[in-house]
């Protein structure tokens, strides 16, 4: 799912309270008035849209759509804090699920906005605690949307093959807002994270001392000896053959 907050726009936070639900409870709601961001301490919300179930739990937040109507079924008590909100513009029109890491934090700047709404502060403090919790929020989700990408890499990265296309198709994203995406969590390009991970392959095989160049160059999916050679030099200083003979675990 492409980022849905790229455009937000956050003009009013109405209400920030905390929703006890006992085990078993069911609740339909009509035409919502307002967003709503929803996460939990502890306890398990099936919401149902459209056909369609959702999950809230103590790994996925949910942004509930204004204007919509649904039901929810408590499957496990516990206590749910819910941001309400207005925006500029459309957000969502369907129940939308964001995986949830460190919900730790997210209790922390809650608790700070209930405070301040409680005590009349600041509007603008409000909004900003606000957009930290979808800051917060969009990052977990994003790292997991990488996670098929990050796997297949682990498994294939001495693949000469191997692109961005191939990558993207995997996490079920576009090639553009998969490289975009990529760079903001790892600070680098796919490109180049691969070819981290074919060098210190090769230092390993190098190491061990046993195994031809070209060899080496074919185990870790460069398309040809000279290529790695280049790129080798390149990234570490010095040629294979140098570090070879500096760094071979077994000398005779």
């Amino acid at each position: 799912m492409e980022n849905i907050f790229d455009k937000l726009v956050v003009t009013e936070v109405c209400d920030v309270h905390t929703v006890h639900n006992p085990t078993g409870k069911s609740s339909a709601i009509t035409n919502r008035k307002s967003y709503g961001i929803s996460f939990c301490r502890e306890g398990k919300i099936i919401y149902t849209h459209n056909g369609r179930d959702v999950v809230e739990d103590n790994a996925h937040a949910v942004i509930l759509p204004q204007g919509e109507s649904y039901t929810l079924f408590c499957k496990e008590g516990g206590a749910f804090p819910v941001i309400e909100f207005f925006c500029d513009g459309a957000l969502c029109d369907t129940i939308v699920s964001l995986h949830v890491a460190n919900v730790s934090e997210l209790i922390s700047n809650y608790e700070k906005m209930l405070s301040l709404c409680l005590t009349g502060g600041n509007r603008l403090q409000v909004i900003s605690l606000f957009y930290g919790i979808l800051h917060h929020v969009l990052v977990s989700s994003e790292c997991l949307n990488l996670r098929p990408a990050m796997k297949y890499i682990e498994e294939n990265f001495t693949d000469p093959s191997l692109n961005n296309s191939i990558l993207a198709s995997k996490c079920r994203i576009s090639e553009v807002y998969f490289r975009r995406l990529f760079f903001e969590h790892y600070k680098t390009t796919p490109k180049q994270y691969i070819i981290d991970m074919r060098i210190n392959r090769a230092k390993q095989l190098l190491s061990e001392g046993n195994i031809k160049i070209a060899a080496i160059s074919e185990k870790c999916g460069f398309s040809n000896p000279y290529h790695f050679c280049r790129t080798f030099k390149r990234q570490v200083g010095v040629t294979p053959t140098e570090y070879m003979m500096n760094n071979r675990a077994y000398r005779i």
